[in-house]
């Protein structure tokens, strides 16, 4: 490590800005983060790790303005320039003065830390809406990010396991070793058992120039919109990767914050605006090698800490590896439906039954409506017209449904099937799928008077599903006698509904 003392305590001074009375400084295992005023400085700390090398000037400031360029992608508003820390005639230190650096910092418009997604998450203020919208961002710079087939594969995530797995030896008084020992073992099973798929991913796209540290800390709302910073710049190893391999860090890091439903909600909306239902197997070594860097990351930092908080890093370090190893435990998949009329409250209960069903974060649901407006290659909230709706097209939505489902049954995850299921037809279809994968089956149909329907459907916004009070009408009067799947009661509450069916084993 080299000496930068003299340049910690230069920006830990307000007398080193203009205009600044105070100064904030915080430390990372890679970084010093200076708060002064409306920006914030950040400093590559002079070190070396199995996965980075600060270890010159020449590679700090390369690094620098690296993530200038990485994180503009998403965030232009924050990163705004690297700027030199120079040596006056004097021998004093400037911030971008004349003379010779002899440091480089990153120059960021700071923001309001109250809104961090991990602190929206502690305080319980994290709406499902914003996790919405927050699968779309990630899917966004995930389709616009440049291909990386020379990165990800076998070899990726292998890398990722094996240095893991160095550090966890490493650090065996803060992480028991023969946990560690079966999350790497585990870990190095699954990537031979996937191997192939893993590289037929490669070789298709599916690796890009990806975030690759996006957990809830690199997350901001402005404005009430997500925004994600801070993305890696110093090792194209750890941000050229597996989409999904990305999107896992932040599924993951919804669990660690006991918020499943919100993992569950990015999951399922990131595969509604995507084509990566065959990479599902891979999610669970995915997963459980995010919770493993996380643990790797945590037990450095604790390095760092003193007193309660070395503590606090510690026992935090440890619940990740512990669950890095319940995140590759088997799960059998099984395949529920969900019927009724529209307004029935379909949706909401699926999406209420799929967290913790089955490998983690949950069932992938596949919903008519949205399917319908895959179909169209539309959003799911924009709104279609009768020509969405012919008998034509509403047997191609129930034939892709049933598609839907049984691959994702044979990638191990569970299903739940989302449609009005109005026709006996579509009810045995749906059920010839579990059948066809041996698999469990659990058939519901939501049941409302028709006053309550038509008013659900009328006070619906922004959602995938068009239907109106009139389209209930056309449902009561042609839907086929029901057998076979449960009846609940749907006019009350969420809550009791939900109730209700996993009182019939729809768990």
């Amino acid at each position: 490590m080299a000496d930068q003392q003299e340049v910690v305590a230069f920006l830990a001074r307000p007398s080193s800005y203009r205009g600044v009375d105070s100064v904030r400084h915080i430390e990372t295992h890679t970084a010093h983060v200076f708060l002064a005023g409306e920006f914030a400085y950040k400093l590559k700390r002079a070190v070396t790790y199995d996965f980075l090398d600060f270890s010159t000037l020449d590679k700090r400031r390369t690094a620098c303005e690296a993530e200038i360029v990485i994180n503009r992608r998403t965030a232009p508003d924050i990163y705004l320039r690297a700027q030199p820390v120079t040596r006056r005639a004097d021998g004093g230190l400037a911030l971008d003065g004349a003379g010779d650096p002899v440091e480089w910092v990153v120059v960021l418009r700071r923001f309001d830390e109250d809104g961090l997604f991990d602190r929206l998450a502690s305080r319980h203020a994290l709406s499902l809406e914003m996790a919405r919208e927050l699968a779309d961002e990630v899917r966004q710079l995930h389709t616009t990010a440049d291909t990386r087939p020379d990165h990800g594969g076998v070899a990726g995530i292998r890398w990722v396991v094996d240095r893991n797995a160095m550090v966890f030896d490493e650090h065996a008084d803060i992480l028991p070793a023969g946990l560690a020992a079966r999350v790497t073992d585990a870990s190095r099973e699954a990537i031979d058992r996937h191997s192939a798929l893993l590289e037929s991913r490669r070789q298709s796209g599916h690796v890009r120039q990806c975030h690759g540290d996006l957990h809830l800390r690199n997350i901001v709302a402005i404005e009430g919109r997500p925004v994600i910073f801070d993305a890696i710049e110093f090792n194209d190893r750890i941000a050229c990767t597996d989409v999904l391999y990305d999107l896992a860090f932040l599924v993951m890091d919804l669990l660690q914050f006991s918020l499943p439903g919100h993992a569950s909600e990015v999951l399922n909306r990131y595969l509604e605006r995507s084509d990566e239902l065959d990479g599902l197997p891979l999610m669970p070594l995915f997963l459980a090698s995010r919770a493993a860097v996380r643990a790797k990351v945590t037990a450095l930092e604790a390095r760092l800490a003193r007193g309660a908080d070395a503590e606090r890093d510690k026992a935090q370090a440890r619940a990740y590896l512990k669950q890095a190893e319940a995140f590759l435990r088997p799960s059998p998949p099984r395949l529920i439906a969900v019927g009724g009329l529209s307004g029935s409250g379909k949706t909401t209960l699926a999406a209420r039954l799929a967290p913790g069903l089955g490998l983690a974060p949950g069932a992938v649901i596949v919903r008519s409506d949205v399917v319908r407006k895959q179909l169209f290659n539309v959003l799911p909230e924009v709104r279609l017209g009768p020509e969405g709706y012919t008998s034509i097209v509403n047997r191609k939505v129930y034939d892709a449904v049933v598609t839907r489902c049984r691959t994702v049954l044979a990638t191990g995850y569970s299903a739940i099937a989302d449609g009005t299921f109005a026709s006996a037809d579509d009810r045995a279809a749906i059920e010839q799928v579990a059948k066809g994968a041996g698999v469990p089956f659990s058939g519901v149909w939501l049941q409302a008077p028709p006053e309550l329907l038509r008013s659900r459907v009328s006070a619906r916004t922004n959602d995938a599903s068009d239907a109106t009070a009139s389209v209930v009408d056309r449902q009561l009067a042609s839907a086929t006698a029901l057998t076979g799947w449960h009846t609940i009661d749907a006019s009350g509450s969420q809550e009791e509904t939900e109730t209700r069916a996993r009182g019939y084993g729809v768990r």
